[in-house]
């Protein structure tokens, strides 16, 4: 069998067409959809891309692996110490890769994940690393053509091991000139309002609307000419219009994907391959677009944020099949090892030690007309803010250890994702009862994750995170500046909130 696994960053599963979104965004990947199995409620446990992409390989929160923020101590995996043997549990068979690895394939990855994150234990299992040398700044046309060498030289070999990494969604949001800017004359999501985003320029924190302009312009005046040349954002976000403009950026990154997906799927056909083809199509992290008062960004654990897509495609399976159920992006490890006996082949010609993960297969939901799901995630997000949430039901609770200096992110965050799935109407203060359900279910998940930490290890990695300064991305952060541009845009008002929920800060002035 074949493998082919499209990982594409920042990708919102409501900006695709196979997930009924109004734009044709997606046409190659709603094709693949088409013919597979298409989840709506998967969501990852760990947020943004260091963390999920670690919790997708290994199968473990980062609770567990020890990875849930992009530097300091909590980006790295956790050390097995005396326990380890001469390879690591993440190798001969106890990861992604690598369990397809010595099940017998011939594993290849492309793209710059592991140089941008400096995470070469994550591609433990891989026999061959392309680096498209970017740091994942690069857009499709210059990933896309190292796996098209390689699939030429290779596609119809068999028992090969895909792993293709696209960031064109990625903030910010650009691509070349020449491709051009899709769906400026059509119409763009009607969720946003003239008073929604009044609201959101009276907001403090990072990646809000009234601090948006002023950090483009400055980006516009230190990337050059041909940066430019290629941008997709708008100048500012004080209208409509702009915020439109934004989508359409947003969107035209994931079509200019979209679209070297199908030059894969075009040369693969093109040989002869796809009776035995496995196609899976995913996602890192969603993206903030205007939820929370949040732009261009994934800070939070959220559903905006840590809901992805996830298509998979089986040679000789059902087309066109829906799964409602709640699962996790480290329940496809178990899922695969289940659909194709891999540890069995591990084991038959290695001495690997069990692995250890915490997902759960799902392999009858793809197989079966049976989706068997959880009964509640948690999710995570420690590197832009500090928060964990739940989801279970209709419903979206997040509670806040740390706001990343994000006024508007408050302690406890109710939404009903079903009917409100843009994150407006915050029910918490309503449904108080809905709050302590979920944190009900917040302590049990954090007990019996306490109580299966790896050999050694006795503290969750939230609270070594908040004890070396904060979130990753808001640690030592000198908001003196940020008090004066308050004070000059009529949010003063800010500084008290900023301090009192803050004394760390002390004494800083604007």
């Amino acid at each position: 069998m074949r493998v082919l696994i499209i990982d594409i960053d920042t990708l919102r599963p409501d900006h695709m067409g196979c997930y009924g979104y109004h734009r044709n965004t997606t046409p190659n990947i709603d094709r693949i959809a088409a013919e597979g199995t298409r989840f709506t409620n998967y969501y990852c446990s760990d947020a943004p891309c260091l963390p999920s992409r670690t919790a997708l390989v290994t199968g473990q929160h980062g609770i567990h692996s020890g990875v849930v923020t992009h530097g300091g101590t909590t980006a790295e995996f956790r050390h097995e110490g005396a326990t380890r043997s001469t390879r690591s549990l993440h190798e001969l068979g106890g990861s992604l890769h690598s369990l397809f690895r010595y099940a017998g394939y011939h594993t290849v990855f492309v793209g710059p994940f592991i140089e941008r994150h400096a995470i070469m234990e994550w591609g433990a299992g891989f026999m061959e690393i392309l680096n498209s040398g970017g740091g994942g700044h690069e857009k499709a046309d210059k990933v896309c053509p190292i796996a098209l060498d390689w699939l030429e030289r290779n596609a119809e070999r068999e028992d090969w091991y895909l792993y293709v990494n696209f960031w064109d969604p990625h903030a910010r949001y650009g691509v070349p000139e020449e491709y051009g800017r899709k769906f400026a004359d059509e119409p763009g999501p009607d969720w946003m309002t003239d008073e929604i985003l009044a609201h959101h320029h009276t907001l403090a924190g990072s990646h809000t609307a009234a601090d948006y302009g002023p950090k483009q312009e400055r980006l516009r005046r230190t990337k050059g000419e041909d940066w430019q040349k290629r941008q997709l954002m708008p100048p500012d976000l004080r209208t409509l219009d702009s915020w439109k403009t934004l989508i359409d950026g947003y969107d035209t990154c994931i079509s200019y994907a979209d679209m070297h997906v199908g030059k894969i799927l075009s040369l693969l056909e093109e040989k002869g391959i796809g009776d035995d083809l496995m196609v899976i199509v995913t996602a890192d992290h969603g993206e903030n677009i205007g939820e929370l008062g949040i732009y261009c960004e994934h800070d939070t654990a959220t559903h905006s944020v840590c809901n992805i897509p996830l298509i998979v495609k089986l040679p000789g399976g059902k087309g066109g099949q829906v799964r409602d159920a709640l699962h996790y992006n480290i329940d496809l490890v178990p899922t695969l090892n289940e659909l194709f006996g891999l540890r069995e082949k591990v084991e038959a010609n290695y001495h690997a030690r069990p692995p250890v993960w915490d997902g759960a297969s799902f392999a009858d939901s793809l197989t079966g007309d049976h989706d068997e799901g959880r009964d509640y995630l948690v999710v995570g997000q420690l590197n832009h803010t500090c928060q964990r949430g739940v989801r279970w039901g209709d419903h979206m609770y997040t509670y806040t250890y740390h706001d990343g200096y994000a006024l508007q992110l408050d302690e406890e965050m109710l939404f009903n994702v079903v009917d409100d799935p843009h994150q407006i109407e915050n029910l918490a203060g309503a449904r108080p009862d809905l709050c302590a359900e979920a944190s009900r279910l917040l302590h049990r998940w954090h007990t019996h994750m306490m109580k299966t930490m790896p050999h050694g290890y006795d503290t969750d990695p939230l609270w070594t995170v908040m004890r070396e300064g904060g979130p990753c991305f808001a640690r030592d952060k000198d908001l003196a500046p940020y008090f004066e541009t308050l004070a000059r845009t009529g949010r003063a008002d800010k500084i008290a909130e900023y301090k009192r929920r803050h004394p760390e800060i002390g004494e800083q002035e604007p």
